[in-house]
């Protein structure tokens, strides 16, 4: 009696040539390690290189016929269990991991987080957007960065715990951003319907469900609107914005992707009139921290960079100035 590979959560069968690349991803894996770097005692000249196939089984605690067979591509039923525990005994690396479980058709119980890091160009390049609010956002709605226009909208962000620097948790919770945005009952439904959308492709990373589980708990209105399943894709569009500082701002925002659609975008906020334009002049020029060090630093290097003009960036896990 044949058995068929199944696909975790799907229950559809690798294509062959899928199980073929598959079995040679494992060989070629395996071929690169040797038993020293698994702890397994040397065992003198081998024929081939790296580990024998009974080998990585045991260290698997799989039977190694199931390996033998897994590596000759033949059509086994694969566990998303038996993967995890063959990318621990291979000593793969997230790449790697990530390769195998899109090879077997499964989806990984321990996928790799995505990666909250901004890089010094896309810092650049926020900082470069001022006089427009500019930040770098996820599809989770976690603001990664964001230049000083962006804190005269939303508040200054690295007063806040990094896991409260979502744009989602201010929209349900007393927040600046809250306050100020004009529209937020009908804003926060489509926030709501993106990130359902956001949900069906990282919806098993910890971040996303811990995320969901404190605006559920923190916010009946959250709650009700989940509850309707609405699903919105990412998009651009119009927001108001009612700011003490600087009066009604009417902006349109942007997203320029900086990967996958569903992943970070670089939001840029432009203004949809003429008085828009004039007002946006009102925000701040430099970050509240930068303000600060300036106030401390006298008339030295703080000051200096107010004479400047230097805007800086918020990151998501402190300020990092640009210039």
């Amino acid at each position: 009696m044949r058995t068929t590979a199944v696909t975790a959560g799907t229950g559809r069968a690798p294509a062959d040539s899928r199980r073929h690349e598959l079995a040679a991803f494992l060989r070629s894996r395996r071929e690169r390690i040797t038993p020293e770097q698994v702890g397994l005692p040397p065992t003198g000249r081998r024929r081939t290189p790296g580990l024998r196939r009974e080998e990585v089984a045991q260290l698997a605690a799989v039977g190694v016929t199931w390996y033998t067979w897994l590596e000759q591509g033949r059509e086994i039923q694969v566990s998303v269990q038996v993967l995890d525990a063959v990318a621990r005994a291979l000593l793969l690396d997230p790449s790697e991991r990530a390769h195998l479980f899109t090879l077997a058709g499964a989806e990984d119980p321990v996928p790799v987080r995505e990666c909250p890091t901004v890089t010094p160009g896309v810092r650049m390049a926020v900082d470069r957007m001022a006089p427009y609010p500019a930040a770098v956002i996820n599809s989770r709605y976690d603001v990664l960065a964001c230049n000083a226009q962006y804190t005269g909208i939303v508040g200054d962000l690295e007063q806040l715990p990094p896991e409260d620097r979502n744009l989602m948790w201010l929209a349900f919770t007393p927040s600046r951003f809250r306050d100020v945005l004009v529209d937020h009952e009908a804003e926060r439904d489509v926030m709501v319907a993106r990130f359902r959308s956001g949900m069906g492709e990282y919806g098993t990373e910890p971040a996303w469900r811990t995320l969901l589980a404190r605006l559920r708990r923190a916010s009946p209105v959250f709650d009700e609107a989940w509850r309707r399943h609405d699903v919105v894709r990412p998009g651009n569009g119009l927001k108001r914005f009612l700011v003490p500082e600087a009066g009604l701002l009417r902006l349109e925002y942007t997203s320029y992707w900086l990967g996958p659609v569903q992943g970070p975008r670089m939001v840029v906020y432009t203004p949809k009139d003429e008085e828009t334009a004039a007002l946006l002049t009102r925000l701040p020029t430099r970050l509240p921290s930068a303000l600060a060090a300036g106030a401390t630093g006298g008339a030295g290097a703080g000051a200096a960079a107010g004479t400047a003009g230097g805007a800086g960036t918020v990151t998501g896990t402190g300020a990092a100035g640009v210039r």
